[in-house]
């Protein structure tokens, strides 16, 4: 009962904050190639669309994380690349082939992180790249592994770069790709709708349970992924978190936060964002929340 009560009122206290105080660092995971590819486009063309909306709204720096293994199956990613850092955006590490940790030992997984940073040296060229993000946010499925894994990452210097805000946006980037190649404008409608009616959704859900943990809002970090329908919903969703009252910062802003300093020490057999491990540490549900998976594995079929 007591714990009931102290949680309503963290909630109202919560609903008090300003809009103003809400922030969001937008980042970017699989660089140099995810999804399909639309028909009549390229790689490069989906970064340069991802650019031009970051320069044309006046965006912060945002981080894209690659996985420079891509570049082995399809070379001319490394324009991509390139064109992230010619537009004065940092690039950052998502391990080299994006495996699962749960499939590796230790050893194994720090060694192809490891093997992502001679890109990373090349193209940041004196600069920090020294942030990554495990793949599959799985960050060990038993707590020795996250230990081991962890302090391996701090002697060589990274910082984990947490996800706080995501609602797996990959899941429409292979339809689109479909629904393009079918001239399908009515499901392409569709995509839009949806995409932007679940992004607004998982605002109020990420909102929820962090106030629920916190008793105010966190600045957010946002996982995207550099897919096609991504790079053409950007303009939209942008509108979209300034209509929900945030402004933009970067990643390490962000991570300034010192919610983040909190370490749930505990492992997570599929992984998860922060708030979910956090959720999790503390026995606390989280909140109710969908998406349209099956529609959308549907789409343009």
């Amino acid at each position: 009962m007591v714990k009931s009560l102290l949680a309503a009122v963290l909630l109202l206290l919560a609903s008090a904050i300003p809009a103003s105080t809400q922030q969001v660092a937008i980042t970017f995971d699989d660089l140099p190639t995810h999804g399909d590819l639309p028909e009549g486009q390229t790689r490069l063309d989906i970064a340069n669309s991802i650019l031009t909306t970051l320069r044309s709204q006046h965006m912060p720096l945002v981080y894209g994380f690659i996985n420079a293994v891509q570049l082995e199956s399809e070379p001319e990613g490394i324009a991509v690349l390139k064109a992230w850092r010619a537009a004065g955006q940092p690039l950052v590490s998502h391990s080299y082939s994006h495996p699962r940790l749960n499939d590796l030992t230790t050893a194994e997984f720090e060694a192809d992180i490891a093997k992502n940073e001679s890109v990373l040296t090349t193209l940041m060229a004196g600069q920090d790249w020294h942030w990554f993000r495990y793949p599959y946010l799985q960050e060990g499925e038993t707590v020795e592994k996250r230990h081991a894994v962890r302090a391996w990452l701090q002697q060589n210097g990274y910082r984990t770069a947490q996800v706080s805000l995501d609602f797996d946006d990959y899941l429409w980037n292979d339809p689109y790709a479909r629904c393009v190649e079918k001239h399908n404008d009515k499901a392409i409608d569709f995509l839009r709708k949806s995409y932007l009616s679940t992004a607004d959704q998982y605002i109020t859900v990420f909102r929820e349970v962090t106030h629920t943990l916190y008793g105010r809002d966190i600045s957010y970090v946002l996982l995207l992924h550099i897919g096609p329908f991504d790079a053409k919903m950007l303009p939209d969703l942008i509108a979209l978190f300034r209509r929900r009252g945030f402004t933009f910062t970067t990643l390490p802003e962000a991570m300034k936060d010192p919610a983040y300093s909190e370490d749930p020490d505990i492992a997570l057999l599929h992984g998860g964002t922060f708030q979910e491990q956090i959720a999790a540490a503390r026995h606390i549900k989280f909140p109710p929340n969908s998406k349209p998976t099956k529609e959308l594995e549907a789409a343009c079929r």
